[in-house]
């Protein structure tokens, strides 16, 4: 996330409900009650509960605005009157749902709507095994609902069973009646991912980090692919089960790009950034002047490895995207060329729509109104037109993505060579910038007018906008949740795990309209059940675990939903807390990734000194004294140092924080050792940890011009950069590997 939501996202003040709202014809405020049931009828929340434990009303006007994105007009009593009625007869209206989402071998009832009297009729077709012409009968049940009037249509309703045994997959429903036809989606899905189940049985534990701060003497100024495959064997060769990075999404195509992994262009293809130049093949190929060229660029930037205090993207892939272009035109053999065209194939319509994307916004910035006009849209005949003319650039993108998929393939091919139980694991981020190319490709399934956001909190207490566009939930099943599978199975193809940022967003997203304030928002509830469901069927088809960031707002009953059904949890040793003390770590949940801390906290080194609340304090983030902010948080640590002391695992007496640098590497492995006594199946050690550094990658409430965001290098305690090359030296990073390999009885 952006900022910090492992706090309970709550709203410091009640909202006040708009005494009267005028809409544009000059009528008055609409009914309270027919509104709420009208938002109720749409899974828009009305109420939620605020970070002071009590609830809060939405106000009125912001529930319109909500509802109008959903595409339900509610600025009168007519307007709401006739929306209600409509979303009582709008299942009526289809023959078949969009899209359905079953259990593996749970019984399911799907609805067919027919003429009252008709006789109907509903078949399946599997993804694999049967043909149209071979389908399989569901069974129509003795289950009478009355008719309904649609539209002077007296409308019926037959209900079938479907057949028992269906295998995990995506499957097509055929319902036919009096010679209409109709079909839709059917997904059947694992009542529960069996991924982590040996993880049960003998625990693991792994890396976490920023993989753009990972740098190898032949990186370019940035961490790539190859260092993520380094990375992967050292520890692995360590006893490390996994490497978990930051989202790997695709930013903007040319410079200047976005610092936030967490703000992608899209959330299914990655970003060339960290393609390293000298693993392609065309390489050796290429002619003299040409290898000369990349040679220059590879010097100049390594050059900026030096650079131990910001990253520099926009140097590093400007020379990349040089070097790349000169690759590109180079000669490919004809089997590299078949596996080229393999992967366009596999990748389908998503491919070339994101490269069509890609070759426009090279040439127009995110303000062009070609991005938001209806009639130039995805599939209009100027957008078709640019097609066809920027074929070749198209085709350099396509190219991109099919040289990330081969390295990512490789580095995940390193990780299981090393011994890896699971070996690279992605994060998804929440969702995509407002200007990205998914805003763009895949806006009739996104709400308009709208922004994925959190409410007010203890830490930000006007609330948050991330600037992020969300699935419509109506449009999403419309679409049979192909866009959703699509992004997973593409970020899944090479990957052992996948951390789901804000897993609490498959269940509802607070939605912010454009023009309010981050505190004037509402949550929009989703169909857990499907999303929660596909993200297990993919995880499943991949062999990868899913782990949840589940750290934000949510209802009591998530967390066990979410454990019931396979996907682990996230436990910062920080916010772990009973009451005013520590939690023992034996009451972690097992059904977890247990870690001392998070990207949006400070290196632990840091942490334990207080460097957050001298930079806090710095950029006038706080809302009190340094002196009572830094008070309140050396009273913290003391408490976890008194059950580190209590364990045996520091010694009696004196602040063993301050006293040496040795001092401080001894507590953070005494809380890893901590850690380690929890029953969680998984341990996550940050490889900012493992080498000292101080500096926070994200410091929320900043923006670039207060803090570098996202731009700061590995380095260790001195501020000077370490490479991968230093890691099997470096006393400290295998020291404290070491005594999570030896706590975890590895």
């Amino acid at each position: 996330m952006k900022a910090p939501d492992q706090q309970q996202a709550k709203s410091s003040d009640t909202p006040v409900i708009s005494p009267g709202v005028v809409d544009a014809a000059g009528q008055g405020s609409v009914d309270q009650n027919l509104l709420r049931r009208l938002a109720d009828a749409h899974g828009v929340g009305t109420i939620f509960q605020g970070w002071d434990g009590l609830p809060h009303s939405v106000a009125e006007e912001t529930l319109i605005k909500v509802l109008a994105a959903l595409g339900v007009p509610a600025h009168t009593d007519q307007l709401i009157e006739a929306a209600l009625a409509e979303a009582e007869l709008a299942p009526w209206r289809r023959m078949l749902p969009p899209a359905v989402v079953v259990q593996e071998g749970e019984p399911a009832l799907v609805p067919v709507h027919v003429r009252d009297g008709a006789t109907a009729r509903l078949s399946v077709v599997l993804e694999h095994g049967t043909g149209p012409e071979q389908p399989l009968e569901a069974v129509q049940q003795d289950v009478w609902v009355p008719p309904q009037d649609v539209d002077g249509m007296p409308t019926g309703r037959a209900t079938f069973a479907l057949p028992q045994g269906l295998p995990l997959g995506w499957h097509t429903l055929h319902a036919e009646s009096e010679g209409i036809s109709a079909q839709g989606t059917l997904v059947v899905v694992p009542a529960r991912l069996t991924t982590a189940q040996p993880l049960a049985e003998r625990r693991g534990w792994g890396l976490a980090t920023q993989l753009y701060s990972v740098r190898s003497k032949r990186s370019w100024g940035i961490g790539d692919f190859a260092d993520l495959a380094d990375l992967a064997t050292l520890s692995g060769a360590r006893g490390a089960d996994y490497v978990l990075v930051n989202p790997l999404h695709a930013a903007e195509p040319v410079p200047p790009v976005q610092p936030s992994p967490y703000s992608p262009s899209t959330r299914r293809f990655f970003n060339p950034l960290y393609i390293r130049v000298e693993d392609i093949p065309e390489l050796a190929y290429l002619k003299p002047r040409r290898r000369a060229t990349v040679d220059t660029l590879v010097e100049q930037a390594q050059g900026l490895n030096r650079n131990g205090d910001r990253l520099d993207r926009d140097t590093v892939y400007a020379a990349k995207l040089q070097a790349l272009e000169l690759l590109y035109h180079a000669r490919r053999s004809p089997s590299r060329q078949a596996a080229f065209d393999d992967f366009c194939r596999i990748s389908g319509s998503g491919l070339d729509d994101f490269a069509l994307w890609s070759a426009i916004r090279e040439d127009l910035g995110p303000e062009d109104p070609l991005w938001t006009d209806p009639g130039r849209a995805l599939g209009s005949a100027e957008a078709e037109s640019l097609r066809e003319r920027l074929a070749d650039r198209i085709g350099f993108h396509r190219w991109l993505q099919w040289i990330c998929d081969e390295q990512l393939e490789n580095a995940q091919r390193a990780a299981r060579r090393a011994g890896m139980r699971l070996g690279v694991v992605h994060d998804l981020a929440v969702g995509v910038d407002l200007s990205s190319a998914d805003a763009w490709t895949l806006r009739p399934v996104l709400a308009p007018g709208i922004s994925v956001g959190a409410p007010p909190d203890m830490y930000n207490q006007l609330g948050q906008d991330w600037n992020q566009p969300p699935w419509h939930p109506g449009r999403l099943a419309e679409a049979g949740y192909a866009p959703f599978r699509n992004m997973l199975s593409t970020v899944l193809r090479h990957a052992g795990g996948i951390r789901v940022d804000h897993v609490l967003g498959l269940f509802r997203l607070w939605w912010v309209p454009a023009g309010n304030s981050p505190r004037d928002g509402a949550y929009v509830r989703y169909d857990h059940e499907a999303l929660i469901g596909i993200l297990a069927l993919e995880a499943q088809r991949a062999g990868a675990v899913v782990i949840g960031e589940d750290l934000g707002t949510f209802e009591p009953w998530v967390r066990d939903y979410l454990a019931a059904r396979g996907i682990l949890g996230t436990s910062i040793l920080w916010f772990e807390n009973d009451g005013d003390s520590p939690l023992p770590p034996e009451r972690y949940r097992q059904q977890a990734l247990a870690s001392v801390n998070t990207h949006d906290l400070p290196p632990t080194a840091g942490y334990l000194a207080g460097d957050h609340v001298a930079l806090r304090s710095r950029l006038g983030l706080l809302e009190r004294s340094e002196e009572d902010e830094r008070a309140e948080h050396t009273a913290t640590l003391e408490k976890m140092l008194g059950l580190l002391r209590e364990r045996g695992l520091l010694p009696d007496g004196g602040n063993a924080l301050f006293e040496s640098q040795g001092s401080e590497e001894r507590t953070i492995e005494a809380l890893h050792r901590l850690l380690a006594q929890s029953p969680s199946v998984l341990l996550g050690v940050a490889l900012v940890d493992a080498v000292g550094e101080r500096r926070v990658q994200n410091q929320p409430g900043t923006t670039g011009a207060l803090y570098p965001n996202w731009q700061v290098p590995l380095a260790g305690p001195d501020g000077k950069p370490v490479f991968l090359e230093d890691l099997p030296a470096n006393p400290r990073f295998n020291s404290l590997l070491a005594a999570v390999q030896e706590a975890l009885g590895s």
